[in-house]
C-alpha cells in the first residue's frame, strides 16, 4: 500500500515528536519531577510509529514501556506522558500511577503489566473475545527479546496458534534484555524461529526502517484479520540508550552503539522523504515547529498541574 504525502509527513511528525517528547522527559528527569524511572525508545521510535499507524481504528493494542510512539498515534498528546511520568492529578490516571500504565478501551489501548510476556495471553484473550463476538478487530502487543524467553510469551503464543486467533506480536529485538546480550539466552540468531515453532507465520523486518515496519504491519493484520491466525514479526533494531536512565549502558561495547547510531531512523526517514519522495524541506520544517510548539505547550501544562489530593487515594479502587 503506498502512502500519500500528507501520510509520509504525518509518519515523520509522530516519529519527531516521540523523540522531542522523550528528551523533554529526560530534562524533567534530571530536574526530579519525574516520579520514578524513565524508560526511552531513542532508536526504537519506528517499530512503534509505523505499526500504530498500520492499524484499523477499531483495532486492540497494547503498548508497553518503550511503545511511546504507540500511545501518540493512538491520540494520546504529550501532556498524557508528561502528567504520567510525573504524577499529576491531570494524568490519565490521576496520579495513581506512573509512566505508560494506562489505556482507554474507547481507544483500543490495554494498559500494560509490568510482568515481560503477561500482555501476551491478555491480548490472545482480547483477540479470541472479539473473534466469538464476530467483531473484525485484531490485537497487537509487543515483547522484548528478553520477554520472549518467559512461560507467558510460549503458552500465549500457543493459545493463538491453536486458537487462530487474529493476533499480531510485534518483538523488538534490540539487542539486549536489561544487560543480557541476546547471544547469552537463547541458542538461536533470530526470534522468528521461536514463532514458527508454533505454526505460526514470521518474518524479520527492519525495525529502524518505519516504512518497512508499517508495510510488514498491514501483512501481518490483514493476514489476522481475514481468519488466517497470528502473525508474527521481528524488528530488528538496537536499544540506544540503557534499560532505563538509571542505567548508563556501561555493558554496551561502544562500536555496536556506533554502528547503529548511522542507522537513526529518524534520520533515515528524513533522507528519504528529501530524496527518494522529493519532499520539501520546508515541508519536514514545518513539522519539526509543529512538534516544538505542541511539547512546549504540554510540558507547560504538565508543570502547572497539580498533584492529586491525598483525600481522593480510595477513589476509583476495587475492593
Amino acid at each position: 500500500m503506498s502512502l500519500s504525502r500528507q501520510e509520509l509527513l504525518q509518519l515523520y511528525y509522530y516519529l519527531v515528536l516521540n523523540r522531542a517528547l522523550e528528551e523533554r522527559l529526560l530534562i524533567f528527569y534530571k530536574q526530579n519531577k519525574v516520579v520514578g524511572g524513565l524508560y526511552r525508545s531513542l532508536g526504537q521510535e519506528a517499530i512503534s510509529v509505523g505499526s500504530a499507524y498500520a492499524m484499523e481504528p477499531q483495532d486492540w493494542v497494547a503498548p508497553l514501556i518503550r511503545n511511546v510512539g504507540t500511545l501518540l498515534v493512538k491520540g494520546y498528546r504529550p501532556r498524557d506522558l508528561f502528567t504520567q511520568y510525573m504524577a499529576r492529578a491531570t494524568s490519565p490516571t490521576a496520579g495513581r500511577d506512573c509512566n505508560t500504565h494506562f489505556g482507554d478501551c474507547s481507544r483500543g489501548v490495554v494498559a500494560p503489566i509490568s510482568m515481560l510476556g503477561a500482555m501476551i495471553p491478555v491480548m490472545v484473550g482480547v483477540a479470541w473475545g472479539s473473534e466469538l463476538q464476530g467483531q473484525n478487530r485484531v490485537a497487537l502487543t509487543y515483547i522484548g527479546d528478553g520477554g520472549t524467553s518467559t512461560g507467558d510469551f510460549h503458552e500465549g503464543l500457543n493459545l493463538a496458534s491453536v486458537w487462530k486467533a487474529p493476533f499480531v506480536l510485534i518483538a523488538e529485538h534490540n539487542q539486549y534484555a536489561y544487560s543480557t546480550p541476546t547471544h547469552r539466552q537463547m541458542a538461536i540468531g533470530d526470534l522468528v524461529e521461536r514463532a514458527r515453532a508454533y505454526a505460526i507465520p514470521a518474518e524479520i523486518v527492519d525495525g529502524n526502517d518505519v516504512l518497512a515496519v508499517y508495510q510488514a504491519t498491514r501483512r501481518a493484520l490483514l493476514h489476522a484479520r481475514e481468519g488466517r491466525g497470528p502473525y508474527f514479526l521481528e524488528c530488528k533494531t538496537m536499544r540506544m540508550r540503557g534499560h532505563a536512565e538509571h542505567d548508563d549502558a556501561r555493558y554496551v561495547p561502544q562500536e555496536l552503539f556506533e554502528a547503529w547510531r548511522g542507522r537513526d531512523p529518524i534520520e533515515q526517514f528524513r533522507r528519504r522523504l528529501l530524496g527518494e519522495f522529493n519532499l520539501a524541506a520546508d515541508d519536514l520544517h514545518q513539522q519539526d515547529l509543529r512538534v516544538a510548539e505542541l511539547i512546549e505547550e504540554d510540558a507547560a501544562y504538565a508543570e502547572s498541574s497539580p498533584f492529586p489530593d491525598p483525600a481522593g487515594a480510595f477513589g476509583g479502587v476495587f475492593a
